[in-house]
């Protein structure tokens, strides 16, 4: 009976900790996971970032993307690349301090402006063909007004 309640208990606190229902349903239809876990940042694009020790190594910090970035909607297009660097470090475990509690040492190579993955939508780069073509298309002569060939 106490192992039922546990299980209950817990469920309880996963719904309260994504907003009811709705939030629960919204969360696992967007990211296919949902964990609760204690808030440990928030960073400027307003992602949100948790960790919860009680999971195993590797899976005990996250990120809830924010829905809208740049005045983009992102509900359902979600990239890792929107994470960025110095957050990179503390969801990757690369170090134990989070940046709001020990924000990284500004360097001059250190670019400030992060720009996200955009692969695979209109804004991607498309580069040129640099090398000549193999087979070229014909092209009629041209007749002067004279009636000349050009």
């Amino acid at each position: 009976m106490a192992e039922y309640l546990q299980v209950v208990r817990r469920a309880v606190g996963q719904l309260r900790g994504h907003g009811g229902v709705r939030g629960a349903i919204l969360q696992l239809l967007r990211v296919n996971d949902m964990k609760t876990g204690t808030l440990v940042g928030v960073d400027k694009y307003g992602n949100k970032y948790y960790e919860d020790n009680r999971y195993f190594f590797g899976r005990h910090r996250w990120v809830i993307y924010t829905e809208e970035m740049n005045g983009k909607k992102t509900l359902w297009d979600v990239d890792g690349s929107m994470v960025p660097p110095e957050w990179h470090r503390w969801l990757h475990s690369i170090s134990d301090e989070p940046p709001t509690t020990h924000p990284p040492v500004p360097r001059k190579f250190i670019w400030e402006n992060h720009k996200f993955n955009v692969s695979g939508t209109p804004a991607q780069y498309v580069p040129y063909s640099t090398t000549r073509k193999k087979i070229h298309e014909w092209v009629p002569p041209q007749v002067s007004s004279r009636g000349e060939t050009i």
